[in-house]
């Protein structure tokens, strides 16, 4: 009996290559098991030193040196721009688009640079142990989004604390993650916080995602992200009645960059040449990305579900010469 599992332990081993090499949904799932993994065993053994200073925001340096690995090992591939903005020692709100939970793996790739920087997240998310119980003895703030009011006593006493120390507080203003190639829109929570402490607003902007993740069909292959560090909105001066113009200000600015951004990611997602011969597309910045420039993305990853940079055949490349041409 023993060597019948012994021989069914060496059999699912070695099918391990060939799922991943030529199944995207058991890669996808692979990748995300391993990123859970890894963050959920660094937790555990960060936890022991993360109480020698509770709740201490430089705590989060420590994980990001421990987890930041991560990318490497799931083909993810981070670009820095407009460092000089998120270096500076200054209090300020960020605010970030939110594509998906790897919006994480690229904040730990920067932490290093943000150095003083804490997250606003959702409550549940503390009961996920033993990341929740690592997360808030670094010093995220969870905030409970269904009692309104004991979450701006929270997020006021955070502004305080935030000014007087330093420290940069990432916000992600669309609330919900999604990955649908735009940008949504804003909650007002950061726009208050900074008017009432008046410290700007540190815009960052991750490309998106639609090369190389589809989560409905269950598609993740390597790719490379550029995250665009935009200077920061002064707020100086402007009480709660400038809330919306500052909003749309903000958004606006995100939204281009963000078009050009993927619209750059998109240009290096080279398809093959078939029989020796390169296939020609012609890219012009996008006057938008929505809803069905995403859909054709995703058309063109599902072609190419083996790797980023990598369409099987023909197919693919006219996948996304008929992107290129929504976009």
């Amino acid at each position: 009996m023993s060597s019948f599992i012994e021989l069914l332990g060496l059999f699912l081993l070695l099918m391990l290559p060939f799922l991943y090499e030529t199944n995207h949904i058991f890669r996808y799932y692979f990748k995300f098991l391993m990123y859970y993994g890894i963050v959920s065993f660094n937790s555990i053994v960060l936890i022991p030193a993360f109480l020698t200073r509770p709740c201490d925001v430089r705590n989060l340096l420590w994980a990001s040196t421990w987890c930041h690995r991560v990318s490497t090992l799931i083909g993810l591939r981070w670009e820095l721009r407009g460092k000089e903005h998120l270096a500076k020692d200054q209090a300020c709100i960020i605010v970030a688009n939110h594509q998906s939970s790897l919006d994480v793996l690229g904040m730990f790739d920067i932490w290093h640079v943000m150095n003083k920087c804490t997250v606003v997240a959702k409550r549940e998310l503390f009961y996920a142990w033993p990341f929740g119980l690592a997360a808030w003895l670094a010093g995220l703030i969870f905030i409970d989004r269904v009692r309104g009011e004991k979450a701006r006593e929270t997020l006021n006493d955070v502004n305080r604390r935030i000014k007087k120390q330093r420290i940069k507080l990432w916000v992600f203003p669309e609330g919900t993650r999604r990955n649908t190639g735009e940008l949504h829109p804003f909650k007002k929570g950061a726009f208050h916080m900074a008017i009432d402490q008046q410290i700007p607003i540190l815009p960052v902007v991750f490309s998106s995602y639609c090369t190389f993740l589809n989560d409905k069909k269950k598609i993740l292959n390597a790719g490379r992200i550029v995250i665009t560090t935009l200077p920061p909105v002064s707020t100086e001066g402007l009480t709660k009645d400038d809330i919306d113009v500052l909003m749309e200000r903000v958004r606006s600015q995100m939204s281009e960059t963000f078009k050009q951004t993927s619209a750059e990611a998109l240009q290096r997602y080279k398809p093959k040449t078939k029989a020796g011969v390169p296939i020609s597309v012609s890219v012009h910045p996008p006057a938008s990305v929505g809803p069905a420039g995403s859909a054709a993305a995703a058309a063109a990853v599902a072609s190419s579900s083996s790797g980023y940079g990598q369409p099987s055949g023909y197919g693919a490349g006219a996948a996304k010469a008929s992107l290129l041409k929504t976009l």
